[in-house]
């Protein structure tokens, strides 16, 4: 449905407020945002609403029917049919938007109105491209949040930092403000809850600021993070590693040279796993009919010796297979393999039994910090690379 507005006003800054089933906090947050914008701002608040079944939609409308005008604050509304994602409603509010800077916010109240005019102050003051509403700046804060929470955005945050070699403190924050023209050209894969993640990622060298905020846990409605939201932003931070990886060719940076073996590694565990698999039932079914421990243990072996000549060959270039050196090196390879294998063991006990994390999450986090720390051991001490290169 095209977009309804209070009037047509070409304000300085466009608002962007996607909504799914946020019926008890979203004229709250309207409201909030017209008594704090300062008088000589003209203001563009776009929702940007999910088909919600709660009626947040209506609600809008509803309000806009009957709400009385305020000078330089305008309120528009944009209607999609179908939930498609935090993403791609942030980019359908920033393509309708007129504003020269776009500012981007939740619309469940933990992000506070009060500190917009802060980020568009910053813009001016620091003459920075990006101003990042930041929980984890010097005087930053977390209100609300279990540890579960905590965990899951400290680990998001960690594989984002060193994942894409972003240098900010809260890459995953969802209270942002920007230069409309820094995005100018770009193409978004829209894919995950974090798409200020994808900014940074592909605009390279803006100038970008945190200031600190209180980040208070909603008091209405339901968190959105579930299952599908780890994976989908799991499947962004590969395709912007890709990303990063392709931009590799103009710029030989560092974090993507690192990543590009990381990735290299990881696959060649992946291909490890069918190499144990497809061996232990070879023996233990097929040629021999072997006891299944003994099967699975020259499975494990096998794979283990795969990976390790997949990874020396393919991942690190070295072609020196010298007997005395190679064997050195497996042994290595072994040692570590092994010992990042009871790590994710006790990863996985220590997040099931003694954080209450639910075990496809605490698999996830355990495989991913067992195969990274197996991945830096392996580069150092087995095949002798300079850690970050």
């Amino acid at each position: 449905m095209h977009p309804e507005s209070l009037n047509h006003k070409n304000p300085q800054i466009s608002i962007i407020i996607p909504t799914y089933n946020e019926s008890q906090n979203i004229l709250n947050v309207l409201k909030s945002i017209g008594d704090i914008i300062p008088k000589n701002i003209f203001a563009q608040a776009i929702v940007i609403d999910d088909n919600s079944p709660d009626g947040t939609g209506k609600i809008v409308e509803d309000y806009l029917k009957n709400v009385k005008k305020i000078a330089g604050y305008t309120i528009d509304i944009i209607h999609r049919k179908t939930k498609n994602g935090l993403s791609s409603a942030i980019l359908n509010g920033i393509q309708y938007a007129t504003g020269d800077t776009i500012v981007v916010m939740d619309s469940d109240l933990s992000h506070p109105p009060q500190i917009i005019p802060k980020m568009i102050d910053a813009l001016k003051q620091y003459q920075c491209d990006l101003v990042i509403a930041s929980r984890y700046v010097s005087g930053g804060k977390i209100l609300g949040w279990n540890k579960k929470r905590q965990l899951m955005s400290k680990t998001a945050t960690i594989i984002a930092k060193k994942g894409l070699g972003v240098k900010i403190k809260d890459p995953m924050s969802g209270f942002f403000a920007f230069k409309k023209n820094i995005i100018n050209g770009l193409n978004f894969d829209a894919l995950g809850y974090k798409i200020l993640l994808e900014i940074l990622v592909k605009t390279r060298g803006i100038d970008v600021k945190e200031i600190p905020y209180t980040f208070q846990d909603r008091k209405f409605g339901s968190s959105k993070i579930n299952f599908r939201i780890i994976t989908d932003y799991i499947k962004s931070v590969l395709k912007l590693y890709k990303y990063g990886k392709t931009a590799e060719k103009q710029e030989r940076r560092p974090s993507v040279k690192f990543f590009s073996k990381a990735a290299r590694f990881f696959t060649v565990g992946t291909s490890g796993l069918a190499v144990n698999y497809l061996i232990s039932l070879l023996f233990a079914d097929g040629i021999s009919n072997l006891w299944y421990i003994h099967a699975t243990s020259i499975g494990i072996v096998a794979s283990m010796t795969t990976n390790f000549l997949l990874n020396k060959v393919w991942t690190f270039s070295d072609r020196d297979f010298s007997l005395i050196k190679t064997l050195k090196q497996y042994g290595k390879f072994v040692i570590f393999s092994s010992l990042g294998a009871l790590s994710q063991i006790g990863i996985v006990y220590y997040l099931v039994d003694l954080q209450n994390i639910s075990y496809p999450i605490s698999l996830i986090i355990a495989v991913s910090l067992a195969a990274f720390g197996n991945f830096v051991l392996n580069k150092k001490w087995t095949f002798k690379e300079k850690l970050w290169n």
